[in-house]
C-alpha cells in the first residue's frame, strides 16, 4: 500500500506537463495554420480592391488579360484585342506588374520578319473513305428524324 502512494505522488507533476501541453496545442495550431491564412486572405482582399482599368492581371485558370472596368459584383476582362468577358474579382491570381509583363516577347512577334514559305500544298490524299457511305449515313439521318416528327 506504501508502494501505490510513493508512484501517485511521483506522477503529480505531469497534471502541470498535460496542462501546459494542452494550452500549447491551440496556440501551435493558430500560429501554423490560422494566421497564415488569415494573412493571405488579407493580401487577396488588397490585392482585389487595388484593380482598376488598365491594369493586367492574372486569372486563377492561368489566363493573362487586362482590366476593363470595375465594379461591386466583378469585373470586365480584355483577354484578346476586342473579346471581353466578365470574371468575380475572386478569380483574380494576382497583378501583373508593368515592369514584369512579357512586352519584350509581343514586340519580338510583331517586328518578326515575314518568313517565306517554301511548302508546296500536298495533292489530295484518299483516306480510304467512301462518299456513298457518308450520303447513306445523311439519308438514314433524315429518316430518324422524319419518324421522329410523324410519331
Amino acid at each position: 500500500m506504501g508502494d501505490s502512494m510513493f508512484l501517485a505522488q511521483s506522477s503529480g507533476g505531469s497534471g502541470a506537463f498535460n496542462l501546459i501541453l494542452l494550452l500549447a496545442i491551440p496556440v501551435v495550431f493558430y500560429l501554423l495554420l490560422i494566421r497564415p491564412q488569415n494573412k493571405r486572405r488579407r493580401e487577396q482582399l488588397q490585392m482585389q480592391s487595388s484593380l482598376h482599368p488598365g491594369v493586367r492581371v492574372m486569372t486563377t485558370s492561368g489566363m493573362y488579360a487586362e482590366v476593363v472596368s470595375v465594379d461591386d459584383d466583378g469585373l470586365v476582362l480584355e483577354i484578346a484585342p476586342g473579346v471581353q468577358a466578365r470574371f468575380v474579382k475572386q478569380a483574380i491570381m494576382n497583378v501583373i506588374a508593368d515592369d514584369a509583363a512579357d512586352t519584350d516577347d509581343v514586340e519580338d512577334v510583331e517586328n518578326d520578319d515575314t518568313v517565306e514559305d517554301d511548302a508546296k500544298p500536298a495533292d489530295r490524299v484518299d483516306l480510304g473513305k467512301d462518299t456513298d457511305i457518308a450520303e447513306d449515313d445523311d439519308k438514314a439521318a433524315q429518316a430518324t428524324k422524319a419518324d421522329k416528327h410523324s410519331a
